[in-house]
């Protein structure tokens, strides 16, 4: 697709990459013909010709879901010890990296004094892994856990990067009672506001997520090309993280927003992302 867009003869290229790493020789034409690119959610790597990138605050993202099961478990106040278990990303996409690096900024001293204990062990991002972020993957891995690990014990939370990985987390954990009054579901955290998810934290199941507003992406990427398109700079917030391998890219990284049920209102139908009879269906 993009090899036909540069024989059209394109000015600018704003790309969503899957494999933030399959695009070094097709950028290399699309340099040879002076075009643009703006790297669009993800970064792509091992090229020196990304201009610019438009994505969110990811570490944040990380942050808030590590924030919200500290709050909720009631860390900060010393209370505690609780079992958590770690879901992270698919390896091939740079953002997981900073989502599951935000979450331990919070988790691991509470890991290390013995608050949070990760009855499996697998407390690093390879161990939790999630290839292509499927559900299915997360739903056969948290099957494993518990049978390994909680046929005693309860699970008090769980960090999830994704929504879809949530429901498959979720799927497993009422596969084996939870969900009941006498065993109620963890914490379970997640990201995206997919319309699923958010009629699970209704419904009382998942607990948390972060809602990335992709109108406001759009609207940057947009306004990133309209400046390169006059010879401009592009605005941005960040010079310093994301690092392709090649260049630090200059970035515009917007603000995400922890949702859960005493908000989600205010920031998903108010702000018309969600009609309110779509999350009632």
């Amino acid at each position: 697709q993009i090899e036909n867009m540069i024989t059209k003869g394109v000015n600018v290229l704003v790309i969503a990459s899957i494999d933030g790493e399959a695009l070094t020789d097709v950028l290399d034409k699309a340099n040879k013909q002076e075009i643009k690119v703006i790297a669009y959610d993800r970064l792509i790597k091992n090229s020196k010709y990304v201009s610019y990138y438009a994505t969110f605050d990811n570490f944040k993202v990380g942050v808030q879901q590590g924030s919200y099961i500290e709050e909720k478990l009631g860390l900060k106040a010393g209370k505690g010890p609780f079992n958590i278990e770690l879901f992270a990303g698919s390896p091939d996409d740079n953002n997981a990296y900073f989502f599951f690096d935000g979450a331990m900024s919070v988790l691991k001293p509470y890991i290390e004094s013995g608050k949070l204990v990760v009855k499996s062990g697998q407390n690093s991002f390879d161990q939790g892994a999630t290839l292509r972020w499927d559900g299915a993957v997360a739903q056969a891995r948290m099957d494993n856990l518990l049978s390994a690990h909680y046929t005693s014990d309860k699970v008090d939370a769980v960090l999830s990067p994704y929504d879809g990985i949530s429901i498959g987390i979720i799927s497993s954990l009422k596969g084996v009672g939870y969900g009941s009054a006498a065993k109620p579901l963890p914490i379970i955290t997640g990201q995206d506001a997919e319309l699923a998810s958010i009629k699970s934290i209704i419904n009382g199941e998942q607990t948390q997520t972060v809602f990335k507003d992709t109108r406001e992406l759009a609207k940057k990427a947009v306004s990133m090309a309209d400046a390169v398109l006059k010879g401009k700079k592009a605005e941005v917030n960040d010079t310093k993280t994301y690092d392709n391998g090649k260049k630090v890219v200059p970035s515009y990284l917007l603000e995400p927003v922890s949702v859960d049920k005493t908000n989600y209102e205010s920031v998903l139908v108010d702000s018309g992302y969600y009609k309110k009879e779509e999350l009632s269906k």
